[in-house]
């Protein structure tokens, strides 16, 4: 199973936005730059991410985004549905009923046993990813991390972040 490069830049950008100030955001073009990724190709991402209630947009000159959840309340599948939908990744077309000599409806009865093993089998990725949360991430991260990951997100969002203004 092949997942859209849009998967990785979206768990990428909700991981980093988990880092946020309280009530700060950052801009699209400011995630696209730490990653290297086209802004472009981004926005249509978190775009969806918003639609799906993951992330929150802030209009305006100082808006951007940021976790419209809690770290915790965000699995890696939310994310992977967010971006690719809801949709199984291996779709039946029935190719068996095809073709020349073709055999009695009565074969056909059941599902294709290939298209059952395929559902079976996205079933059991997609539990493993309801598992896992952005904050797991950050956790796993802190784990193998003795320093200059989190050193080059802490620059990073110094410059970058957006903070949220005192009322």
């Amino acid at each position: 199973m092949k997942m859209g490069e849009g998967v990785e830049q979206a768990i990428h950008s909700v991981a980093m936005l988990s880092g946020l100030s309280e009530g700060s955001v950052l801009s699209a073009a400011a995630i696209a730059e730490f990653h290297g990724v086209s802004m472009s190709y981004l926005l249509k991402h978190l775009q969806a991410l918003s639609g799906a209630g993951i992330l929150e947009t802030v209009p305006g000159p100082r808006g951007g985004y940021r976790l419209a959840k809690k770290p915790a309340d965000i699995t890696l599948l939310d994310v992977v549905l967010a971006v690719e939908g809801p949709a199984p990744a291996f779709r039946c077309g029935e190719i068996r009923q095809r073709g020349p000599n073709p055999v009695p409806n009565r074969y056909f009865t059941k599902p294709c046993n290939i298209s059952a093993t395929m559902l079976r089998a996205e079933r059991v990725y997609r539990a493993e990813l309801a598992k896992t949360t952005i904050a797991d991430l950050g956790v796993q991260l802190a784990e193998i991390d003795d320093g200059p990951i989190a050193a080059r997100s802490c620059a990073f969002l110094e410059i970058h972040e957006r903070k949220a203004t005192a009322r």
